[in-house]
């Protein structure tokens, strides 16, 4: 039997913006000075920095470009390889002095090295996790202190855009000499009902002094209305110079269960008062409680309810932002895919920012959290396999620390289609990492995502993980559950179709492997071999229900790996540049910007309740007049009824008429042209004119889409996100989406002609884009050209009273348009 087949769990979380937070924590993000290239003694005190460029943190030095066949298209054709330094000088308050001082970087991509004062601190050779240095033995606590840091990524490292430089945020921690250890607290629940709940909490208390101090442990637990659910206090030793454990637990009543619809979180203040009752530390938690269970015959239950995995995979940079977090820009991408029906994400391939673990405890997104994607056996030539043996524990359990209290994350992945599949002892290291993921929590089941079928249980790897994940495999799930029926099994990476938003080629339902514009057609059907449409894997799942769910490839195009050209996968350790200048990803169900791809609704019509109705190709086929164009309706109703200016092309019922598409992967031995239940077809001879579908159910009419054929564009439209944004920290964005109109107020969804931004009044422009996988703009340009219609333009607010942007959009032949966003104070922080 698996190790896991009924869990039950809860966890924490933390304060209003940071997971896990002393009240020592203090911003340390701003001011500090960047340098690109090698630099002699970066790290001395001694050194004139004056000339060195300002920046705030988080900073992305690769996403300022340019783009270049120079550089690897495999990892974005950007500049992420070299060496760049980072400097801050900072004092210290009066308050600060004779305290315990440490920096944390919540990540550094990658290979850091780090310095005060000259001081070396150490390294952190991976890019994707947080770590905490001690200062206080080399600070000057009258005088100016410097803090250097030396990132040094290596090419041919990372089989996508990984991003450069310090691109988390930093913090300045300041304690007193007993405090709550670096992500010192977890808690843990079970028996867990809608009645009663067991809450067990742990607490690491470090101690730096040499002598036992006698200390009490208070924990305060509120829920979201600020109620106090429960305090609990025990007094206890902290050992000099090391760190204890102490537990606490208590049942809470008629908990407020977090679930996907009601994501309801608690908060933890827990204080370690000396024996004079002064509070040393205060230290914010925020957690949820839930119940989680996976059975080998019927699923995943969160809560007691069954629950299907309509997942995603997601790359963790935010398109014209680059890897530098953003928690709006983060938060803005989550809120998409819950809109097209999404519940689950997979951190392909490495652990998440702290911002997109809190946005998923607070949306209600299930999170599979992974470690890694190579372990000791190379794919690429200077990959995580360079460091493995020596950092692989640490950073595993680092994660599983850092991550654990989150009420989102579900299962934890030791790996993604590493090349141990394929080796007879690759088993051993399965089953080591699966060991620390249990010592470290064992609440929840590990995974891994396998793509080599045969080789993964051959070799015995596949026994190793509580869950078993395949890649791309939804013709073996059948085989997969009749030779092994105690196994829990999902869709770990499932689809990989390739699209560029709005692009329809005249071959149609051709299914080519490469067209000469360096794009790839909307209608859904073209990927790799080892691809299939969202159609099949919804065919397979449907046929074995014991299977958890999918997490389909991928929720949004990320820079790099634009396979189909250049390359395939990780097949090719060189360069992918034989098709430049495509540089970005056409896996996505969701363009660069955030753009919906048709693929969008075709999920949507699957994933979701509320009416919805999506209709394609766009109908500007000039030059095709008589031609039969292939019309798809995706749609949650019953059924669609097609009208060609104003005549019905008749009614299709969903799953009754079968729209016909090209099927053709590996393992698959189904008809080429597979029915597919999921899609509606017409063949209509082209006119031009409207298109128009309207969806029924029970024979009542409940949404409406036209397409008109569009003349040529005369307008702007510009839509923000959002109307009021944040002026509390500088940091809020929003994202304005623009597109070409004619002069009968029809999208020009073909138009791909020039457009320039300006931002003024209280904001800063901050990126633009198109969804172009094959641009070479860098978003740091102010002009650009639309992109099938479309164009975005991002700005940020200033920091301070609020006030008003004022975002302007103009091109040649176009009546220029101006949008004005609202700017204020919204300090939201929990008290």
């Amino acid at each position: 039997m698996k190790y896991y087949l009924n869990i039950l769990i809860c966890f924490l979380l933390m304060s209003s913006s940071i997971w896990a937070q002393s009240d020592g924590q203090t911003d340390f993000n701003k001011d500090w000075k960047f340098y690109k290239g090698e630099m002699k003694g970066g790290e001395a005190a001694s050194l004139n920095d004056q000339n060195w460029r300002n920046v705030r943190i988080p900073h992305d030095w690769a996403i300022e470009g340019p783009f270049s066949k120079e550089y690897n298209a495999r990892s974005g054709g950007l500049p992420f390889h070299g060496e760049g330094w980072y400097r801050k000088h900072f004092m210290l308050t009066n308050t600060q002095k004779n305290k315990h001082v440490a920096i944390e970087f919540e990540g550094i991509m990658n290979n850091s090295e780090v310095w005060i004062n000259g001081h070396y601190l150490g390294k952190r050779p991976f890019g994707y996790l947080g770590f905490e240095y001690d200062l206080t033995p080399y600070l000057n606590l009258d005088g100016n202190n410097i803090i250097a840091v030396k990132v040094k990524p290596e090419d041919l490292s990372s089989r996508w855009f990984p991003g450069a430089g310090m691109y988390r945020k930093v913090w300045l921690n300041i304690n007193n000499d007993v405090r709550v250890n670096h992500w010192g607290t977890f808690v843990k629940t079970h028996n867990v009902t809608s009645r009663v709940a067991t809450i067990d909490i742990q607490v690491e208390v470090q101690n730096f002094l040499m002598n036992d101090e006698i200390v009490s442990i208070k924990n305060k637990v509120i829920n979201a209305n600020g109620d106090v659910v429960k305090e609990l206090q025990q007094k206890t030793v902290a050992v000099g110079k090391e760190t204890i454990k102490t537990q606490q637990a208590f049942n809470m009543l008629q908990p407020q269960l977090w679930s996907i619809d009601t994501p309801n979180l608690y908060h933890l203040v827990t204080e370690v008062i000396n024996k004079e009752g002064e509070v040393l530390d205060t230290y914010r938690s925020r957690f949820g409680v839930r119940d989680i269970k996976f059975t080998a015959k019927e699923g995943f239950f969160l809560n007691g309810e069954l629950t299907k995995f309509k997942g995603v995979c997601l790359h963790h940079d935010l398109g014209p932002l680059g890897a530098a977090v953003n928690r709006r820009a983060t938060q803005r991408q989550l809120e998409i895919m819950k809109e097209m029906g999404v519940n689950a994400i997979r951190t392909s391939h490495n652990p998440p920012s702290r911002e997109q673990l809190e946005i998923c405890d607070e949306l209600g997104l299930l999170v599979l959290d992974e470690a890694f994607d190579e372990w000791g056996i190379q794919k690429i030539e200077n990959g995580y396999h360079k460091v493995f043996d020596e950092w692989h524990e640490r950073d595993l359990r680092d994660m599983i620390r850092r991550d654990r209290n989150h009420p989102s994350i579900i299962m934890w992945s030791i790996g993604n289609e590493i090349k141990e599949q394929g080796v007879k002892d690759g088993w051993k290291v399965a089953q080591k990492l699966a060991k620390i993921c249990h010592e470290e929590d064992p609440s929840r089941p590990n995974t891994a995502g396998f793509n080599q079928y045969v080789s993964a249980i051959k070799n015995k790897l596949a026994h190793q993980v509580d869950i078993v994940g395949f890649n791309y495999k939804a013709a073996k799930y059948e085989e997969v559950k009749k030779n092994h029926p105690d196994w829990i099994v999902y869709g770990s990476e499932t689809e990989s179709i390739t699209s560029s938003r709005g692009v329809y080629h005249s071959t149609f339902l051709e299914k080519y492997k490469k067209n000469t514009d360096n794009q790839i057609t909307s209608y859904d059907i073209i990927g790799p071999t080892w691809s299939y449409p969202p159609d099949m894997e919804f065919y397979f799942l449907e046929q074995n229900p014991s299977i958890l769910g999918e997490f389909m490839w991928t929720g949004f195009d990320y820079f790099g790996e634009p396979t189909p050209y250049g390359g395939r996968d990780n097949s090719t350790n060189g360069y992918w540049n034989s098709d430049w200048p495509n540089k970005s990803s056409f896996f996505g169900a969701v363009d660069l910007c955030g753009f919906k791809k048709d693929r969008f609704y075709l999920y949507q019509s699957q994933w979701t309740d509320a009416p919805m109705l999506h209709l394609l190709p766009h109908w500007n086929w000039k030059g095709y007049e008589g031609q039969e164009i292939p019309v798809f309706a995706y749609t949650n109703a019953e059924e669609v009824e097609l009208f060609l200016n104003g005549k019905s092309l008749g009614k299709k019922k969903k799953g009754v008429d079968k729209g016909i598409i090209p099927i053709q992967f590996r393992y698959y031995e189904g008809p080429y042209e597979f029915p597919s239940p999921y899609r509606l077809r017409w063949d209509v001879p082209y006119q031009k004119g409207e298109l128009k579908a309207i969806s029924y159910i029970d024979g009542k009419v409940v949404e409406e889409k036209i397409i008109n054929t569009h003349l040529k564009a005369k307008t702007i439209e510009l839509t923000a996100d959002r109307a009021i944004i944040s002026s509390d920290d500088g940091e809020d964005l929003v994202f304005v989406t623009a597109r070409a109109i004619d002069t009968n107020g029809n999208f020009c969804s073909t138009f791909n002609g020039d457009i320039q931004f300006s931002v003024s009044g209280d904001g800063t422009f901050e990126a633009t884009g198109n969804g172009d996988p094959s641009s070479l703009v860098v978003p740091n340009s102010s002009k650009l050209k639309f992109f099938n219609g479309m164009a975005l333009v991002i700005a940020r607010a200033n920091e301070g009273k609020g006030g008003f942007i004022n975002i302007t959009a103009k091109g040649k032949g176009l009546k220029f348009k101006t949008i004005t966003v609202k700017t204020e104070v919204q300090d939201k922080k929990v008290q």
